[in-house]
């Protein structure tokens, strides 16, 4: 896999390398970028996966959980069943498709059901990247990471688990720092098998019968905001820290009642105003806004709930120029030469000690999503060749996919 692929390489100063599910965890982690839920009721998965019906899609998860009712669960499993030994047969023939299709995990409810999908799934789980571990803590974590471990050895896998933290016990603010540390401690045990910390904001925005409008952000609820600054408080410190994906973008229209967040002048640049237009009229500005404060505030991943929100989000993890440069700069002289060094677009001042963890993000980031050239923005990722959004990537014609 690789990030921009349909996109011309010359507009990258530093083009973004290709990644497998076998690659370095701490590296792997990087790359997941906007990871879209498919409720595992939908037809013909395996289709949907290797034939690349999305081909800006990097990593999708198949949900077992919210996104299936009670009544169609059994039904659910043996479709994700069947599609894992239809992918898992064509790795058979050619081992190279895992390493051009999405990193693919499945979202389950409880213990109970990833030991049966363990048992009736076996070895055909090398074709999985992992498992998604809702309403997570040590309790069900240590449940889940210990039957994780356990197959990984038994079938020699490469396996991961990814928690999401959306339970009472992390949002409560009496009892919260007290379950992140111990959350983490038991994450720690397991540091091998976790590729990164999901949190899941729909759920504890339930607790307190909140839902953000679209025109917002996750961070202007108050409460939310309050809960992710501990999250990202506790997991993003060094020398351990783990990579935060943010919380599930659930809008893709809506009648506008707030003014615009989406600046007109990088469009109005390229001349494609009208694509602006196309954007604000999708409702994708309010996603755009909320992917620049995760970034903001420490966050890298984003969980999506359809496929026309893949390039804005890869869009913006993309690096600038002028990031790449200040970040290289830092590396290159923090080995005790200097202190502090004004950056070539002589507008900063980069100090090297302070900055190094941040410069060392901009570097992995750089790997898996590019630099773009000195010329070019974001914007430039959400257009093709001629100045224009892809038409099979508007909402009107994808909208039918996930019903």
């Amino acid at each position: 896999m690789r990030h921009f692929e349909y996109m011309q390489n010359d507009i990258f100063y530093k083009i973004p390398e290709h990644f497998t599910k076998w690659d370095d965890p701490k590296e792997l982690a990087y790359s997941l970028g906007a990871t879209l839920y498919m409720p595992g009721t939908l037809p013909k998965l395996d289709e949907v996966i290797q034939n690349r019906k999305y081909p800006d899609l990097t990593s999708l998860v198949i949900d077992l959980e919210d996104a299936v009712g009670d009544d169609d669960l059994l039904v659910a499993e043996d479709l994700v069943i069947t599609a894992i030994e239809k992918i898992f047969d064509n790795y058979l023939l050619d081992s190279s498709i895992l390493e051009n299709m999405p990193l693919v995990f499945i979202r389950v409810r409880n213990p109970e059901q990833l030991q049966r999908l363990i048992q009736k799934i076996g070895e055909k789980q090398v074709v999985l990247t992992g498992y998604v571990f809702p309403k997570f803590g040590v309790e069900v974590g240590a449940k889940y990471f210990a039957m994780l471990a356990e197959t990984a050895q038994q079938y020699t896998l490469k396996i991961y688990g990814m928690p999401i933290l959306e339970t009472p016990d992390v949002i409560y603010k009496e009892r919260r720092l007290e379950n992140l540390f111990a959350i983490k401690e038991l994450l720690n045990e397991y540091r091998k098998h976790v590729l990164n910390v999901r949190i899941g904001a729909t759920d504890f925005c339930g607790i307190y019968g909140i839902r953000r409008r679209a025109d917002s952000t996750i961070y202007d609820i108050s409460i939310i905001r309050d809960c992710m600054t501990d999250i990202i408080n506790v997991f993003r410190r060094q020398p351990d820290a783990y990579v935060i994906s943010g919380p599930v973008w659930e809008y893709f229209s809506n009648q506008r009642v707030l003014k615009p967040m989406l600046r007109q002048t990088p469009f109005l640049n390229k001349g494609a105003i009208d694509q602006r237009q196309a954007i604000l009229d999708e409702y994708i500005d309010g996603l755009v806004k909320e992917v620049l404060l995760d970034k903001q505030n420490g966050i890298l991943g984003k969980t999506i709930i359809h496929p026309t929100h893949i390039r804005f989000v890869h869009g913006l993890y993309a690096v600038t120029h002028e990031e790449y440069c200040d970040a290289v700069s830092i590396m290159e002289h923090n080995n005790g030469s200097k202190g502090v060094l004004k950056s070539q677009y002589e507008n900063k001042m980069n100090e090297m000690k302070p900055h190094s963890f941040w410069a060392e993000q901009i570097i992995m980031r750089a790997k898996f999503y590019g630099v773009l050239n000195e010329s070019e923005d974001f914007t430039t990722l959400l257009l093709n060749s001629d100045g224009e959004m892809d038409a099979d990537r508007s909402v009107q014609t994808t909208i039918t996919d996930f019903r």
